[in-house]
């Protein structure tokens, strides 16, 4: 009478359960003879019933149902030698059908190896299809493992190319699912670099023989003999018609044994070949989700960057009897170098100030930020806005970063009119009124550039009415489609057709027309602005 056992291979590993019984029963619950855990695995699944010397599997009506070769069962389905048994439609297991007569004929390891291979390809499949692959390690580790079992290699390591075209190492596996470290994991890399270059498996099923030894002497010297590597291809079609495809090889997968003749089966290494194939789909979808799930948490954090810094802007526009002001910034990329404040003065005057730090993106936002809390500090205890900035400046040069320098404009306006600034190298700002247009360009050098630089002051008194514009060179240096700049001449232009506008209405027309201008170009710098208007000493 033959006997019959199941070949069961999940996360618990591999191991061998006899069919002892008459009726063997396999699912969720305690009592089954195979206890199987899987989401698609019914507490009572399927039994396998014995007849004399003959096995079938019948389902036990369950949810996901009993499939044999990925063929749909229901009851009394003849099992025979080598037939593959999943419960429910994913799997939580891989179980093959054994019968002790059936061990005199051709290995189950050879004879099964397509099989086997087609259904771990299948399952890849799936994993694309549903979005399961997405961890890399875990797509990694399963096609390792499943190689590993179908080809009964001893160990196996995956290697991927980098930007360069360079082979790094990924994963190394040994039997029973162990993790083997890249520096443990001694072998040459001839072999694989070679397969890589060319493209074309390599099969050694003797690396004593010949001339072999000698080129890989430190393999050998681990008692390794057979060698199994295969290419990971990407494979893309280019057309409807799928009769033109275009290959890139992305890595190779690796495998070793001591044990002569494992794995040199022509079947392995057909196999193996789809597994390959296959594999490289899903571990190149890992990838890429990997990169995309890295760019959505990136992006997620310049949200979070651009609200801080929006928060760190003044919200409210002040205003009082004798001024009313606005500003506003729109940044380049997420997060700007741009920045505006505001300071009250226990004495009733208003101080202004709006700087540009050269540079883009998260650092120039960075200095911005550390900036703007040096002024806010400077402002109170100094005395008027060349002291102030001088003050900047020299906390600033001692800092010492590297090619990080800002603009900045700082002005104090009093109740009656007087408004005292100074122009660190920013743009020379429009002070407009009945009586004309002229610039603020009295001041000094950029912050940060010289730590022993002066900075110089004027007093102006200002007019009811008289309005003052500050802006960044985002603003007058920005482009057309055609690459033509905005200029100044154009930012006067929106201030005099707006003369008698509120200053919040000023302000958007500024930032109207720029954006009219630039109309089909990206921006390429952070534009920010500011009105100040006089309305006389109230």
């Amino acid at each position: 009478m033959a006997d019959a056992r199941l070949e069961v291979t999940d996360a618990l590993g591999r191991r061998i359960v006899p069919i002892d019984k008459a009726e063997f029963s396999l699912g969720r619950r305690d009592t089954n003879d195979l206890r199987l855990q899987g989401s698609e695995v019914s507490r009572d699944h399927t039994v396998i019933v014995r007849k004399d010397d003959a096995f079938f599997v019948k389902d036990c009506e369950s949810r996901y149902g009993t499939y044999v070769n990925d063929d749909d069962v229901a009851e009394n389905h003849a099992l025979e030698h080598g037939d593959q048994i999943r419960l429910g439609r994913g799997g939580g297991a891989e179980i093959v059908f054994l019968v002790q007569d059936a061990e005199t004929g051709p290995d189950r390891n050879t004879t099964t190896a397509v099989t086997d291979l087609r259904h771990i390809a299948a399952l890849l499949e799936g994993l694309h299809a549903l979005g399961s692959g997405r961890v890399l390690d875990d797509v990694l580790s399963m096609v390792m493992d499943s190689a590993i079992t179908v080809s009964s290699a001893e160990r196996g390591f995956i290697m991927l190319a980098n930007d360069e075209g360079q082979l790094e190492f990924k994963l190394g596996r040994g039997q029973d699912r162990a993790a083997l470290a890249g520096s443990k994991f001694e072998t040459s890399r001839k072999i694989p670099e070679e397969v890589f270059e060319t493209g074309e498996p390599r099969v050694e099923a003797d690396l004593m023989d010949g001339d072999l030894a000698n080129v890989h002497m430190g393999t050998v010297a681990l008692g390794i003999r057979n060698v199994l590597c295969v290419p990971l291809k990407l494979v893309r079609y280019v057309d409807e018609a799928h009769s033109l495809e275009e290959q890139r090889r992305i890595g190779v997968l690796y495998l070793d044994s001591r044990e002569k003749g494992t794995l040199t089966s022509t079947s392995t290494l057909q196999a193996l070949d789809t597994l390959a194939t296959e594999a490289a789909v899903a571990i190149e979808n890992a990838r890429l989700y990997r990169t995309t799930l890295e760019k959505a948490k990136l992006d997620q954090e310049m949200r979070i960057a651009a609200e801080i810094q929006q928060a760190l802007l003044p919200r409210a526009a002040p205003t009082a009897k004798y001024f009313e002001a606005a500003a506003a910034m729109e940044a380049c990329r997420s997060i700007g170098g741009d920045f505006f404040d505001y300071v009250d003065f226990p004495d009733g005057s208003f101080g202004f100030a709006l700087g540009d730090v050269a540079g883009k993106g998260p650092p120039a936002a960075l200095l911005g930020a550390m900036l703007q809390g040096m002024f806010s500090t400077q402002a109170y205890t100094a005395d008027g806005p060349a002291e102030a900035i001088a003050r900047v400046n020299q906390a600033l040069f001692r800092r010492a970063v590297e090619a990080r320098f800002v603009t900045l404009l700082y002005g104090v306006l009093q109740p009656d009119g007087h408004l005292t600034y100074c122009n660190a190298g920013h743009n020379p700002p429009f002070l407009v009124g009945p009586s004309g247009v002229r610039r603020l360009e009295t001041g000094g050098l950029i912050v940060g550039l010289f730590g022993g630089a002066e900075f110089e002051q004027e007093t102006l008194q200002l007019k009811p009415d008289d309005m003052l514009v500050v802006f960044t060179d985002g603003a007058s240096e920005a482009l057309s489609k055609d690459g033509e700049e905005y200029g100044d001449d154009r930012i006067l232009e929106a201030i005099r057709a707006n003369q008698d506008a509120s200053t919040q209405a000023m302000l958007e027309a500024v930032f109207e027309s720029v954006r009219e201008f630039t109309v089909g170009a990206e921006q390429n710098d952070d534009i920010t602005a500011m009105v100040v208007r006089y309305l006389g000493d109230g």
